[in-house]
């Protein structure tokens, strides 16, 4: 965890309200760092419903084998995540770690292994050390309070600056629904998530074929449209879970991903990922600048959202972005190299709303006084237009420092 805060943190945190039927706390369990918490337990009142998509690594981590394995139920109680210690590429004693956290877990929360959801964010290779912990979660699943949720944030982060929080309260019928969030990833973040772990809980009442359904829709153009450094981890997991709690209150109970009535409710849980998720690019290691990579008039919005990754993961192109170099030229590279249909003569290119290359060469109106002033802001906007059908999208990254170098070249001592 860095001791400097990135310069796009946000300037204040909204006010996280309480769950009900969800109750946090976290502890100092000591797994990798001294002096902050690090293990966090999520306790849920019986007929909590949950739903997840995760990491499409081919090296998964245990916990993520574990969470595959018991969301086919739908069911949940307690979630418990550490920091420090990925739990990946570690083999059968992975797979007894999460099985020992599972038993620790459902003993104390009085239910099922199959009703525990883990999660571990960290160093990858190491064996997790369940003795650390599995001791501390008796306490933590009876002290749980409601008001926590800021504190959750923090127990999760790795090289993170700041915690990463969202929520938003929408009618469901006509009552008040809650939706909170929270997500640490600083890193190793790509499409298909990244070490990038995110929690949502809410109060109204949604089977959970319903869950996946609005969750597995809701990360395509969040979750799944960030990218720090092309580098998909081997541990993302992002969970939802329905306490159902509101239907006491005259919420009504949705089983079907069609009902009309989710309306509102699929709209904020969309503005609650892509606050996260554009929290976690905005933390990315070393970020100075976010940037926005639209891709419009592609031959089709799969072929748009491959080309704007390319753009994206480009590290001359982002290492141009932290020089505040308004290097096209780079640009008009990583659309060429990208693998899909493009017409260089009609390819046009926008740093913010200033057009730099039109019909395949300099725009004649081109002013790089104009577009410099532009690239000293810390949001910065890049378009091109492929010129050839319809497909567009939107992707969003951060620039390569100097400082990404540092963090990640010695990341484990």
């Amino acid at each position: 965890m860095s001791t400097t805060i990135s310069p796009l943190a946000p300037k204040k945190y909204p006010k996280m309200p309480s769950i009900e039927g969800v109750r946090i706390a976290t502890a100092e369990a000591g797994i990798k760092y001294k002096n902050r918490t690090d293990l966090l337990a999520m306790v849920f009142d019986a007929g909590t419903t949950v739903a997840g998509v995760f990491t499409k690594s081919k090296c998964p981590s245990a916990p993520v084998d574990f969470c595959r394995q018991n969301l086919a139920a739908g069911k949940a109680r307690v979630l418990v995540v550490n920091s420090g210690n990925a739990n990946a590429f570690t083999g059968r004693k992975g797979r007894e770690a999460t099985g020992l956290t599972g038993e620790a877990a459902a003993k104390a929360a009085g239910c099922t292994s199959a009703e525990v959801f883990l999660a571990s964010t960290g160093v990858i290779g190491e064996p997790l050390d369940t003795g650390k912990f599995a001791h501390l979660l008796k306490g933590l699943v009876s002290n749980g309070k409601p008001d926590l949720w800021t504190e959750a944030a923090k127990a999760i982060m790795t090289t993170d600056t700041y915690p990463k929080v969202a929520t938003a309260t929408i009618k469901l019928g006509d009552t008040d629904v809650t939706i909170n969030g929270i997500a640490k990833g600083a890193g190793m973040i790509a499409p298909d998530m990244a070490t990038m772990l995110s929690f949502i809980a809410t109060d109204a009442p949604i089977a959970a074929p319903v869950l996946q359904d609005l969750l597995s829709r809701g990360t395509a153009k969040t979750f799944n449209a960030v990218t720090v450094d092309s580098d998909t981890s081997t541990s993302d997991t992002l969970l939802i879970f329905a306490t159902g709690k509101a239907a006491g209150r005259g919420a009504p109970t949705i089983d079907d991903p069609r009902d009309a009535r989710l309306g509102a409710f699929r709209r904020a849980l969309g503005k609650v990922l892509k606050s996260l998720a554009l929290q976690v690019v905005r933390d990315g290691e070393g970020a100075r600048k976010q940037v926005e990579v639209t891709v419009t008039g592609a031959k089709s919005a799969r072929s748009a959202k491959r080309i704007a990754l390319s753009i994206a993961n480009s590290p001359l192109v982002k290492t141009a972005v932290a020089g505040e170099d308004a290097n096209w030229g780079r640009v008009v590279m990583a659309v060429g190299k990208a693998g899909e249909p493009a017409d260089r003569d009609r390819l046009s290119i926008w740093f913010g709303d200033n057009r730099l290359a039109h019909e395949g060469e300099r725009d004649p109106g081109y002013s790089e006084e104009a577009t410099s002033a532009y690239m000293k802001r810390d949001e910065i906007r890049i378009r091109a237009d492929i010129g050839i059908g319809r497909g567009k999208a939107t992707v969003w990254t951060c620039d390569l420092t100097k400082e990404y170098v540092a963090i990640n070249g010695d990341y484990r001592s």
